[in-house]
């Protein structure tokens, strides 16, 4: 083992951590190997007393010994108080093998220091306390076989040339035996040091392999928690993923039924995040989904479970007796921190979020049941102009099954011709001419009635049909275009609506350029209305409504003064007409305050050179105080309600006899 350590086969680390076992053996029993050497040197003092007395020389001789015993204490009290055997047990053993070198060879003078010393004699018992000394050294020194022989050689080489020198083939033959036992005491010294390193070694390897072990199944235990977590958690934003949700919403009810609380469950999903991605690429995509998690995280306050379900789905489950209100609460921070803007590729953007809330037992008793519910909820937040809240309602089922209905239906129904435009005019306020229409679409169902447009444009868009939708729209507007000049309106233009919503499903502008081209429509007498919604977020709808003015087309913005328009963004698009919002204008009348909106509205839309046009009008009294507050062009019921494309050349000429007849 020693020749193994000597030829480096073993490992280095392991190799000093053996040298630090035999120096700490060998510095364990020093205390002891010291006393008892002591001990033994003033026995052999007394020793050479017999027969000459207490002599000077043996004096000298026991002083030695006693020295060399006091410098290896010394030695290795110094050695304990640097720490020698930890950083450098090399160095410590080779201190210790030169005391006991010292301790050896000062026990070796003893023959050759006494006067007259009889080797085959009186002075025979101290070759047996030199011989047993040197044994007993090899015996104690088991760990390491260089310092116990730097002990044990001296004292019997001394006996074998005192034994040699004596005369007589009894001295000589002492001597041999005294060789061969110095001979037996080295291999048996070399053995002892081999198995006590071999057993330190093996100790150490066996430490070694329970450490590895352990360490192994700590990294094991490590890659199983990382496994869980990556099994339960969304690695992009660390929240709970679908899997981990759909654990928790099924636990928290059971412990919401158990203890007969409430729990409520979020739904949130973020607007327009696909145009971020398409626009921006998917790492704006990505840091946006990050920064949204992070807000939600402050918002909640570790009070709940959020979730990422997928995409720019999230969800918050909320439990306890007040989970209610605490959710309600919460979806109102949460929208009013959507407002923020949020920094991506370096420029402001405004993400807005629609939240969907139910809560449980009161609108649903299973997780299942449950989710379908906020759902339901998020789809009429989206429905209801997105950025706000809904929480659920029983008649949203109901709601829910007529348009999943008309989704169904949507298709044949274009397909058929059963989706119409109907058209409202629009009139000059001072010389009550006709100056436009706005082209509203309708469908008359078999079995449901009546279906309102929002419901249809909902239902297009989430088949799928939002642009065939559209070009049927436009086509009419086409259509009564080309009939208008016949009709003595040549310059009268057509209007239809679209959502801000369609900009991310569809390019708009290449579908009114190829019907209007078709039709050999001017595009100046062909109308886009838009929410204000679409100015404020030009990071989606900006490029598209950019490609509607250079493709000629009027823009208007619709209902303006609902939301909160950048005029910044209303010149930079160069805006033609801003309709007002119809609350400003219902019984403005009879309103001080209505009116001084609608005043300085109007002196907006002159100082940006932009046409003021009033829907809602019902009375000829509005009509007037409109007229008088400076507004252009108005339409509503009063006027005339929508009506399809070929009642408008007989209500064109009931206009104008009823004209005739009034200025007769």
């Amino acid at each position: 083992m020693e020749a193994e350590l000597r030829s480096g086969q073993t490992d280095p680390a392991l190799a000093l951590d053996v040298k630090r076992a035999q120096a700490s053996a060998i510095l364990d029993r020093l205390t002891s190997t010291l006393v008892a050497n002591a001990g033994v040197s003033a026995s052999a003092l007394f020793v050479t007393t017999i027969g000459r007395g207490l002599t000077f020389a043996a004096t000298i001789w026991f002083l030695t010994v006693i020295g060399s015993l006091l410098l290896r204490a010394f030695m290795a009290s110094l050695l304990k108080r640097w720490g020698t055997v930890a950083h450098a047990p090399q160095s410590a053993l080779d201190a210790m093998t030169v005391g006991a070198l010292l301790s050896g060879l000062a026990w070796a003078t003893l023959p050759f220091a006494l006067p007259d010393f009889e080797a085959i004699g009186r002075d025979g018992g101290l070759y047996l306390m030199m011989l047993g000394m040197a044994t007993g050294a090899v015996l104690m020194g088991v760990g390491y076989s260089p310092s116990s022989l730097a002990f044990a050689l001296p004292p019997h080489a001394s006996v074998m040339i005192s034994l040699a020198s004596s005369g007589g083939p009894g001295g000589w033959l002492l001597a041999l035996n005294v060789v061969a036992l110095t001979i037996i005491l080295i291999r048996s010294s070399r053995t002892s040091a081999a198995t006590f390193a071999g057993n330190v070694l093996g100790k150490l390897k066996a430490t070694a392999l329970a450490d590895s072990l352990s360490s192994a199944n700590s990294d094991i235990l490590r890659a199983n928690y990382r496994l869980e977590v990556l099994a339960s958690c969304d690695p992009l934003t660390s929240l709970a993923n679908r899997t981990a949700f759909n654990t928790a919403l099924n636990e928290g009810i059971a412990s919401a039924r158990a203890a007969e609380e409430q729990l409520a469950l979020l739904i949130l999903d973020l607007d327009r995040f696909k145009m971020v991605n398409d626009t921006l690429g998917h790492s704006a995509g990505d840091a946006l989904l990050v920064e949204v998690s992070d807000r939600l995280r402050s918002a909640v306050g570790g009070t709940g479970v959020i979730a990422r379900l997928g995409g720019d789905e999230f969800a918050i489950i909320l439990g306890g007796t007040d989970a209610a209100e605490i959710a309600r609460n919460l979806a109102r921070r949460i929208l009013e921190r959507s407002r923020q803007p949020v920094m991506l590729e370096g420029q402001p953007t405004v993400v807005g979020t629609s939240i969907g809330l139910a809560l449980f037992p009161l609108h649903a008793d299973t997780a299942e049941d449950l989710f379908i519910s906020a759902d339901m909820a998020l789809y009429r937040a989206k429905d209801g102009g997105r950025r706000q809240w809904r929480e659920f309602e029983p008649a949203f089922r109901s709601q829910a099954d007529r348009q999943n209905q008309i989704e169904q239906e949507l298709a044949d129904a274009l397909d058929a011709g059963h989706i119409e435009a109907w058209f409202q005019p629009q009139i000059d306020l001072a010389s009550r001419e006709i100056t436009g229409f706005e082209a509203l679409v309708r469908w008359h169902h078999p079995y449901l009635g009546p279906i309102a447009p929002p419901e249809i444009v909902s239902a297009a868009q989430a088949a799928n049909l939002a642009d065939r939708l559209t070009a049927t729209v436009a086509e009419a507007a086409c259509r009564l275009l080309t009939r208008l000049p016949a009709l003595g309106l040549p310059r009268a233009t057509v209007a239809i609506n679209v959502s801000p919503r369609e900009f991310d499903l569809y390019s708009v502008t290449d579908v009114l350029d190829r019907i209007t081209s078709a039709h050999r429509i001017d595009p100046a007498l062909f109308e886009i209305e838009i929410t204000e919604e679409a100015i404020l977020d030009t990071l989606v709808a900006g490029e598209q409504l950019k490609r509607i003015e250079r493709s000629g087309y009027k823009l208007a913005v619709d209902d303006f003064g609902a939301g909160h328009s950048s005029l910044a963004y209303l010149v930079a698009l160069k805006v033609d007409r801003l309709k007002l919002d119809r609350r400003f204008i219902s019984g403005v009348h009879l309103s001080r305050q209505n009116q001084e909106i609608v005043g300085a509205m109007v002196g907006l839309g002159r100082a940006l050179s932009m046409e003021v046009v009033v829907e809602g009008v019902e009375s000829e009294e509005e009509a007037n105080a409109l007229c008088a507050l400076g507004c252009a062009i108005a339409q509503g019921y009063f006027f005339s309600r929508p009506m399809p494309a070929e009642r408008i050349p007989g209500w064109i000429e009931s206009r104008r006899m009823l004209a005739e007849r009034q200025v007769a």
